[in-house]
């Protein structure tokens, strides 16, 4: 009787305040054997929640940080007799440059060009590469393949990833890359294979890092993210797109440093500056009725949203399509209301009873473009890239 292959791919996330993680069949199948979240706050709090296969979970209490995670992940893995199954380990990379645009097997040489990447995304690299080092200490011979949150706006037009600015910094690497493409990836290969994806699709990627991405023919052609996830939309605590003076009045005038205007931008900015309350769209949401600034935050992220959605009309030549993915853009159906209201004249047109429920298509049947809400699944398109790869190279 033949066994079952009990090989894995190692899939590896790092976000900010969470280490999203899944063990993949090797050879083929998006369903994990195993999946979770590290979350972490601190040193001694942070909490490991799992599901393995069959739906069955567990949680308990790990002490880990942003710096250590990844150790603790694979020491977990390690008690748990999961780590001699992995055959290769997949990250998620939030930028690869202008010279990393496709997944690629990490060897000295990759290794290399990612220090050199660091930057382009400060607050978002060092994690994730210590996820990479971590597993090259634990298991020095494992492949790695590092998967770009870049690549899916590879394509993009020089219309679109052009800034203002002099031609020699643009040359430099100085342009819009974009981000969420693992995400966008995922959705549109979703929809294709369903025979759902329209020529003419705007998708919005909206949880705590939020963006739009204009697609024609499954193919990126404008993105609201730039050199760097801190561009576009107002964010959870990113404030999107900024007048080139507000950032020079506030070095020059305000007396801020690199690192404040870092802070105020990055980490202060946003939802929570706007609202001096809460980074969550389901607190400010709660509070909006009572609470004037937590409704202008909610407030200025649909604007925002939607006026991104009419200038990607322009772009395209019209909407056949729009898709919500994300945490927000999944779950919150005053956001997406919010969104939508005043665009009917695009043909968008939401049914409150399909979208309170989160249903799949929430259009109204009078509406022209039909409105979908997909959930995202960044780990599973990870483990495909990993699987591609691992193919290519045995044919080499």
């Amino acid at each position: 009787m033949t066994q079952p292959d009990e090989r894995t791919i190692l899939v590896l996330n790092v976000g900010s305040s969470t280490l999203k993680f899944g063990l993949f069949p090797l050879v083929e199948g998006d369903d994990a054997l195993l999946h979770g979240v590290l979350e972490y706050s601190g040193p001694t709090t942070g909490q490991l929640r799992i599901t393995k296969t069959g739906g069955r979970g567990e949680s308990r209490q790990l002490a880990a940080d942003r710096d250590s995670a990844a150790a603790q992940l694979l020491h977990y893995l390690k008690g748990e007799s999961l780590f001699t199954s992995i055959q290769a380990v997949g990250h998620r990379l939030v930028h690869g440059g202008a010279k990393l645009r496709e997944p690629v097997r990490i060897d000295a040489d990759v290794r290399a060009l990612l220090d050199e990447v660091i930057p382009l995304a400060p607050n978002h690299l060092p994690a994730e590469l210590r996820a990479i080092d971590e597993v090259s200490r634990a298991a020095p011979s494992l492949v790695q393949v590092a998967c770009f949150d870049t690549a899916f706006h590879g394509a993009m037009p020089s219309v679109a990833r052009l800034f203002g600015l002099p031609r020699r910094l643009s040359d430099s690497g100085v342009v819009r890359y974009g981000f969420h493409g693992l995400s966008y990836e995922y959705v549109t290969e979703e929809l294709r294979a369903r025979g759902e994806l329209p020529p003419r699709t705007v998708v919005a990627h909206l949880g705590n890092g939020a963006s739009i991405a204009a697609v024609r023919d499954g193919v990126s052609v404008d993105t609201s993210m730039g050199m760097t996830p801190s561009g576009g939309l107002v964010m959870s605590t990113r404030s999107g797109d900024l007048d080139p003076g507000v950032m020079l009045y506030l070095l020059r005038s305000c007396g801020l440093s690199v690192s404040d205007l870092d802070d105020a931008t990055n980490r202060r900015g946003g939802l929570l500056g706007i609202s001096e309350t809460s980074s969550d769209v389901r607190d400010l949401v709660a509070a909006s009725a009572n609470d004037s600034r937590a409704r202008d935050a909610i407030d200025v992220f649909c604007y925002q949203v939607r006026k991104f959605i009419g200038a990607y009309a322009a772009v395209l030549g019209g909407i056949d399509a729009l898709v919500f993915t994300g945490g927000i853009g999944e779950h919150s159906a005053v956001v997406r209301a919010g969104i939508c209201e005043k665009l009917d004249f695009l043909g968008i047109r939401i049914d409150p009873r399909l979208n309170s429920s989160n249903a799949p298509i929430i259009s109204s049947d009078e509406g022209e473009v039909v409105i979908r809400t997909v959930k995202t699944r960044e780990e599973v398109m990870i483990a495909r890239r990993v699987r591609e790869s691992l193919v290519s190279t045995a044919v080499q």
